[in-house]
């Protein structure tokens, strides 16, 4: 029987207008491992508060056969890397059959269905070429994300871009706007062009947002490369030179969606200070705006803890605090077999392993943490996890580094495995979520939303979203951020030195000495970080910003 594709929900006033998003990664459930880190949590997040708000948006993403990787040990506790088969009884397989060109070949491609009903989302399809019409190479198109592979990368563009606008002709489901989360799926604005070669109608249908200031993120490319490719379809190289205003030899992914595209926006207030800076020499480019990313509450948020808050409740509230310490210290346990206390201070750094964010900030100076982490009267545990990108050898050097310090205290711990379902058990399990990027280096982060979710405390750096959300001493504590001038090695040594010093003179001794005042600083942060930092605020503003 034929797939038939209709919205299956009525939709809310407001959010009529039909929006295809297209994503390289969504992290929607532990079980569903098709994303990275920060963009697939913040557009899963989407994805459940357009379903929530009754939103006409209809996801678009990869089957990645792969997964990104799965995060395990050697046998010395240092990283390994895992690339397994993953498979999913839970997605509808479309039967739905269309070709891409890649390299001047043929590439067969299909697609599988994840219906709201599953994990509370819109409606979402992930295009997959692991087809036995398609030859080896064509298969391992949908095989690992972000793979390293410059060929592998690309064609994994043009199955996203140019496959899921050919899906969305399949179904015949045309959007009124096509939304590019991140520059990935560029070949749509290519493949939408080259219908009418009309740019001012291309741009009233398609709208860009960019989640990084990083190099790694604003991918450039030889431009014949990618013709060799097929990225632009059937646009001849000079009509594409033409379009883009390309005065050289090497695309600019992220310049060129911005020419491309009506709207684009920034993830938070300064991050679209950032971008103007970036771009606005440029010239063709779209207008900038920016919304700040959110995390999804219903998904996140520990409801106990907002039960007791709600009823005022400070015992219930702490006891259920505790109750999730002690659950995150026995993953500790079982990883580490160190026995953590849960009446012990409680320090955690998570998320993805990359420079500009230090994971290893904490470790500057040795003597000082050491004098922290032994202390007998006032004592600290700490925690660290994430997954650096597994081509990255020096952020796992990072990681491996980490491993090896913690062998030698027995209150401190690094986890491997920093997926969603060990992310929600670090964050309601921390007294503290440590965030420390390098100035102006964050677009947004949004792993500490989603910790004050969980009765968390951030210590923060005022990057990304933080300045929107921080109060110092009274929602959370802001590290006092050094001279940005400042070399690279200088600036790690100012910001460990005032994030010793916050520690040892204000953090320590008020959890200990204080509890009460500690407890008001928990709640003002769980009761302030909703709604503002709730998804359903976001995914409304795409519509009124960027939609309409």
């Amino acid at each position: 029987m034929a797939f038939t594709f209709h919205h299956p929900y009525t939709f809310g006033t407001g959010f009529e207008k039909k929006v295809a998003y297209f994503c390289m990664e969504y992290a929607i459930h532990q079980s569903f491992k098709v994303y990275a880190g920060g963009l697939g949590f913040l557009a899963g997040s989407h994805m459940k508060s357009a379903y929530e708000l009754k939103q006409n948006i209809v996801g678009i993403g990869i089957l990645w056969k792969y997964g990104y990787y799965d995060q395990v040990r050697k046998s010395d506790q240092t990283m390994g890397i895992l690339f397994q088969e993953k498979i999913y009884g839970f997605l509808e397989d479309t039967g739905i059959k269309f070709s891409i060109n890649v390299s001047g070949h043929e590439v067969r491609a299909t697609a599988w269905y994840l219906p709201p009903a599953t994990f509370n989302t819109a409606p979402l399809f992930f295009l997959s070429t692991d087809l036995p019409e398609n030859d080896y190479l064509a298969k391992t198109i949908c095989h690992r994300l972000y793979d390293a592979n410059p060929e592998a990368k690309m064609a994994a563009a043009i199955l996203l871009g140019e496959g899921g606008a050919k899906l969305l002709e399949a179904l015949n489901w045309e959007p009124a706007i096509y939304h590019l989360n991140e520059s990935h799926a560029l070949p749509l604005a290519f493949y939408l062009y080259n219908k009418n070669k009309n740019l001012a109608d291309l741009k009233s249908k398609l709208v860009f947002t960019n989640h990084t200031p990083e190099e790694a993120g604003n991918l450039k490319t030889d431009i014949l490369f990618l013709e060799k490719m097929g990225f632009f379809g059937e646009i001849p190289l000079t009509e594409v030179k033409a379009v883009i205003q390309l005065q050289n030899a090497v695309l600019d992914h992220t310049l060129s969606a911005l020419r491309l595209c009506g709207k684009a926006n920034g993830v938070s207030a300064l991050h679209q200070q950032t971008l103007s800076k970036m771009w606005s020499s440029y010239p063709g480019i779209s207008p900038i705006t920016y919304i700040t990313n959110a995390q999804n509450y219903n998904y996140w948020a520990d409801k106990e803890m907002y039960r007791a808050l709600d009823s005022k409740d400070d015992e219930l509230l702490k006891k259920r605090k505790l109750e999730c310490k002690r659950l995150l210290f026995e993953e500790v346990a079982d990883q580490n077999g160190e026995i953590f206390d849960e009446k012990i201070l409680t320090i955690v750094f998570a998320k993805r392993f990359t420079g500009y964010k230090r994971a290893e900030l904490l470790l500057y100076d040795r003597e000082r943490f050491h004098k922290l982490i032994s202390n007998k009267d006032r004592p600290l545990q700490v925690i660290w996890a994430g997954k650096p990108y597994p081509m990255d050898y020096t952020a796992i050097g990072v990681f491996d580094k980490i491993v090896d310090f913690c062998k030698s205290y027995v209150n401190c711990s690094n986890l491997v495995g920093y997926e969603m379902k060990l992310s929600k058990m670090l964050k309601a399990g921390a007294d503290v979520w440590l965030n420390v990027p390098r100035l102006r280096h964050e677009a947004s982060g949004t792993s500490g939303m989603t910790a004050a979710m969980n009765g968390a405390i951030n210590l923060a750096l005022p990057d990304g979203w933080f300045p929107e959300f921080a109060k110092d001493k009274i929602n959370s504590f802001v590290i006092t951020p050094c001279d940005t001038s400042l070399t690279d090695h200088q600036q790690d040594e100012a910001d460990a030195n005032s994030l010793y010093d916050l520690l040892e003179n204000e953090i320590i001794p008020l959890y200990y000495d204080y509890p009460q005042r500690w407890l008001e600083i928990v709640k003002n942060g769980m009761r302030d970080i909703i709604p503002q930092f709730d998804s359903d605020r976001m995914a409304a503003e795409y519509y009124q910003k960027m939609y309409q």
